[in-house]
């Protein structure tokens, strides 16, 4: 059933985000720094801006990432590396960086008073989630507590990782590898991934909806510490369905191989990947081995005990198609700190001192990756846990980055110095000084810092009158205004009155039906618009109406936009949301999401299958800007959802994209983006049972309703009213070029805790690129 009319779909939005590895149109991360840097030696572009896109799939940026940030601000590409979440352009183009903290407040109170933060909402076009704060947080993003005593590595040399026998004197109560598990060695059966484990790195596992043609392996037997251990690595392509696998090795614990094969993709290859695989058009051309076949010779091969090593295993597992329960995930096993990896070719060097994946010769050495995964998991078992944290893996990982990027320093002292310095020290080094402006109630370990100018005030007012007259001194200023926060208790119910406002939003009432309508067409045809959580039939009418919630506010307002007055079997229906005291504003509040300088420039779309990437991929050409293609999955089965976000550089970009695509050739239905990234990942944890019935009325508790009649100065929604202005004209009074970050750091207590928002742009940023956006 197709509408009798259709409504063009409100638009306007801009934005540049982050890049999630595989939701992204463009291949890896390095490519696309490539194009940075080539992007960056343009000699037309002169001012400073930012780009997101590399943004974990969360959307949290970590503390420490925010100091990476911070200190690369100061002192640019040749002193420190880049930030490994976001980019910033031309650096040296900096005239100085402010950042305001907003004390007390949490991304929650940025949502529940959306509409009293113009301001900021619309003036800065990058956002993201920050974690709970720990008892220090300005320590924390200036990288004062990062310190560690180091000893003496003079064994490293310049261009070059330490042997195993290179010794770290650290602290290791805090390495990660301990953390995990303990000082002492551990058995084999230890270092398994439990099946907890392999459901979040997203292992293929029995049962589950997106592993049904998988293979088993039919390794079932009973596991010991002396059960054998086989390496395992498998080479990919592209191809139109997807990553293929083109080449499988499998080492015995000795360090034989019992299996190398090349194998034939089943369908046509659209990038052999060689400079990964090493695999070419002529190397596959005569193999006529297939998947199957590997399959069955891989469970001939493993005894019922067999335990399968590898490095990002999981990958490896899925090109095979096969699920096996005994697995040690050397990524994994050298546990790193906030959740990030090392690269085999970094362990091997640093733990084995091998060197591997070499430069010089086309693509992987497959049996040497898995024979050098295999040597990592015994080297683990032989010497424990302490042996590894000794090594100080994270300090030398740094020390290759810099060298990576041409900045190695002068000795390994250097190094380790450098990996954990400072904002402060970083501008001690530029002959430069912080100035901290705060209330004299606020303490920090900032305050006691010898490189830093501190000036406490009574007053949040005192603190803003004294930023208009100390920020144009100082290169780099922290700015704390302080709010009471709500109780746990009052931000409770906030946090549930939220989460329903937006699940109402989300919900549409559609009708009048006939008696005799075809209910399950009609059905099918709300479901075109998006991702549906629920739909009723509503009978207390005189004639039937449907209840539809929707997944994602998108979804809603597409139907709204598309299906409003149309003639349904000759009876007018109207769509509609529910009315309450929730969504009075709906209305407004779309207007105003579509003016989030976060949406525009993404589109959403409905009805993608799972080959649109693939298609896009092969018509890059007539969508000029795309920056990433966000394909969201199923949290459970893993599945590919039918709906998908894409994000383009300019407003204009996206709207000349959304038309293509609900054009004749693709046919699908969207609109412009309304819910900023982070927000739909916050909104999809929504547990089921804080989802009230839609149009129930809802009355503020009473300590809300307290709260907001006995408002005072400093509470957080008079702080929404007032100070979002207040900071919107300081920010205007900043020179050009100024980097501005401003922090909702989020709150923690005894009772629970609440992530924190960050808001950052460039002075002026936004208005050099105001002539791409309305083109």
């Amino acid at each position: 059933m197709e509408p009798q009319r259709e409504r063009a779909g409100r638009h306007l939005k801009k934005g540049r985000k982050r890049r999630r590895g595989p939701n992204m149109l463009v291949g890896a991360a390095e490519a696309m720094r490539a194009r940075w840097e080539l992007e960056e030696s343009q000699p037309e572009a002169k001012k400073a801006r930012l780009s997101t896109i590399l943004f974990a799939e969360n959307c949290e940026v970590t503390h420490e990432q925010l100091c990476e940030l911070l200190k690369y601000a100061v002192l640019g590409n040749s002193n420190v590396s880049k930030p490994s979440w976001c980019q910033l352009f031309h650096q040296n183009q900096l005239n100085n960086v402010v950042v305001f903290v907003l004390q007390g407040m949490s991304q929650l109170h940025f949502y529940r008073f959306y509409m009293e933060f113009g301001f900021l909402r619309k003036a800065f076009t990058h956002k993201f989630r920050l974690p709970p704060p720990s008892s220090n947080f300005l320590a924390d993003i200036i990288g004062l507590q990062k310190k560690q005593t180091t000893g003496d590595l003079s064994k490293m040399v310049e261009g070059s990782l330490p042997s195993s026998s290179s010794k770290v004197s650290i602290s290791l109560q805090n390495d990660p590898i301990i953390q995990k598990y303990g000082s002492k060695k551990v058995g084999l059966t230890r270092c398994l991934l439990t099946k907890e484990e392999m459901k979040t790195f997203h292992f293929p596992l029995q049962g589950f909806p997106d592993c049904e043609n998988f293979v088993p392996t039919k390794c079932h037997g009973s596991i010991t510490d002396n059960s054998p251990l086989f390496g395992l690595n498998c080479e990919m392509c592209l191809t139109s369905k997807g990553r293929e696998l083109t080449r499988i090795s499998l080492v015995a614990e000795g360090g034989c191989c019992v299996m190398d094969e090349l194998v034939k993709p089943d369908n046509k290859v659209l990038d052999y990947l060689t400079s990964f695989s090493g695999i070419t058009k002529k190397i596959l051309n005569p193999v006529t081995t297939k998947l199957k076949d590997v399959q069955r010779q891989l469970k001939a091969l493993l005894p019922p005990d067999a335990v399968l090593v590898g490095h990002s295993l999981g990958l490896d597992l899925r090109a095979l198609k096969m699920i096996h329960p005994y697995v040690i995930d050397t990524s994994l096993l050298y546990v790193r700190e906030q959740g990030r990896r090392f690269k085999l070719k970094f362990l091997a060097k640093a733990i084995l001192g091998k060197d591997i994946q070499c430069p010089d010769r086309l693509g992987h050495d497959a049996t040497e990756d898995a024979r050098t995964t295999l040597e990592l998991a015994r080297y683990f078992l032989k010497y424990g846990p302490r042996k590894i944290a000794e090594l100080n893996l994270e300090a030398l990982a740094s020390h290759q980055e810099l060298l990576a990027a041409g900045q190695g320093p002068r000795n390994t002292a250097e190094v380790v110095q450098q990996s954990n310095t400072s904002v402060l020290e970083c501008l001690d080094l530029m002959g430069q000084k912080l100035l901290f402006l705060t209330r004299e109630a606020e303490t920090s370990e900032l305050s006691s810092s010898r490189n830093c100018q501190t000036i406490k005030c009574l007053t949040n007012k005192e603190v803003l009158e004294q930023a208009r007259v100390e920020i144009p001194l100082f290169p780099f200023s922290i700015v704390q205004f302080s709010f009471e926060p709500f109780s746990y208790k009052l931000t409770e119910e906030m946090n549930k009155r939220m989460r329903s406002k937006w699940t109402e939003m989300s919900t549409v009432y559609a009708g009048p039906f006939s008696k005799n309508c075809n209910l399950r067409a009609v059905k099918r045809l709300f479901k075109s618009f998006g991702p549906v959580r629920s739909m009723s039939l509503v009978l207390e009418t005189h004639q039937p109406h449907l209840c539809i919630q929707y997944e994602v506010l998108e979804a809603a307002q597409l139907a709204i936009e598309s299906l409003d007055g149309i003639l349904v079997e000759s009876t007018c229906i109207k769509v509609q949301r529910p009315v309450t005291e929730l969504t009075l504003d709906s209305s407004t509040l779309v207007k105003e999401l579509e003016q989030d300088s976060e949406n525009r420039g993404t589109i959403y779309l409905s009805g993608v299958n799972q080959t649109f990437k693939e298609h896009l991929l092969q018509q890059s050409n007539i969508f000029l800007g795309l920056e990433a293609v966000i394909l969201p999955k199923d949290l459970k089965s893993g599945k590919q959802k039918k709906y998908c976000f894409l994000k383009f550089k300019t407003f204009g970009s996206a709207q000349r994209a959304l038309n293509i695509l609900k054009g004749k050739d693709w046919k699908l239905k969207g609109r412009h983006a309304l819910t900023p990234r982070h927000l739909h990942a916050w909104l999809r944890g929504i547990p089921l049972e804080s989802r009230r019935t839609p149009g129930v009325r809802v009355i503020p508790p009473p300590s809300e309703q307290q709260a907001l009649q006995v408002l005072k100065v400093d509470h957080p929604k008079i702080a929404a009213w007032r100070w979002g202005r207040k900071i919107g004209k300081l920010y205007h009074s900043l020179s050009p070029g100024t980097l501005c970050l401003i922090l909702l750091p989020g709150t923690k207590s005894t009772h629970g805790s609440f992530s924190g928002l960050g808001l950052m742009g460039i002075k002026d940023e936004e208005e050099s690129t105001t002539p791409k956006i309305c083109s």
